[in-house]
């Protein structure tokens, strides 16, 4: 079976100024993607370009905030602007929230929880449909949580959100699978060592996790193995 390259082809990671983001967005620059970086610290961005430059790829950085309710549709019209075509499109950026008992939930929090990691994805998947549509093969990925399928004490409000990107990421496949040579797939990246592990696991060795390269490794093998919409992966330790 042939693998798929990413020579010259256009990708879009979000939250990657660190963590998963940046290890995905760092691997399909070494496999010569070039690579669009979106995050809100620009600094964070500025690191991760200068790795992808020095490892021989190329990337352009966006720092964005994605609940800017304008951000987005910016980010769309500067990419297209620039080039015809996406040709993947990474939804990695989350929000964890407090780990709270649901009647504890704050409204406010819930909100921006909400704001960031569905109604932003939902943005974002408007907003680059067009250019995924225009790519000869269009993939686009979403990072989901193993509480978005199943429910665990104190996680509601993170695991809603999660359930809801999911539902949305995989009715989209389904929406354009006889119409458009998209194809979508939900990457459960299981325990990492990320900063937002450490905020949910305060007293755990980030050092008896796996690193979140494992997850980009695994990421690009299904990429470049290719997979049929609605693929979900799920990354062992």
């Amino acid at each position: 079976m042939t693998k798929r390259s990413f020579e010259g082809k256009l990708a879009l990671v979000t939250g990657a100024s660190r963590g998963i983001g940046a290890a995905i967005a760092e691997a399909l620059g070494r496999e010569r993607a070039h690579v669009v970086l979106t995050a809100r610290t620009a600094s964070g961005l500025e690191d991760v370009e200068e790795r992808i430059h020095a490892a021989g790829g190329s990337a352009t950085i966006a720092p964005l905030d994605l609940t800017d309710g304008e951000s987005i549709g910016r980010l769309a019209k500067a990419v297209g602007e620039r080039w015809e075509a996406l040709d993947l499109l990474v939804l990695n950026a989350a929000m964890l929230g407090s780990l709270t008992p649901v009647p504890s939930i704050d409204g406010k929090e819930f909100n921006k929880v909400l704001t960031l990691n569905v109604l932003a994805q939902q943005a974002l998947i408007a907003a680059f449909d067009p250019m995924l549509r225009k790519s000869e093969a269009g993939r686009l990925v979403a990072i989901t949580s193993s509480v978005g399928r199943n429910p665990r004490a104190f996680w509601g409000a993170y695991g809603a959100s999660k359930a809801a990107l999911e539902t949305l990421v995989l009715s989209y496949g389904e929406e354009v699978r006889n119409i458009a040579p998209i194809r979508t797939a939900i990457v459960d990246p299981g325990s990492t060592a990320t900063t937002m592990r450490a905020r949910a696991y305060p007293g755990e060795d980030p050092a008896s996790l796996k690193t979140p390269s494992v997850v980009a490794d695994a990421v690009m093998k299904m990429l470049k193995d290719d997979f049929e919409t609605g693929h979900r992966l799920e990354v062992g330790s």
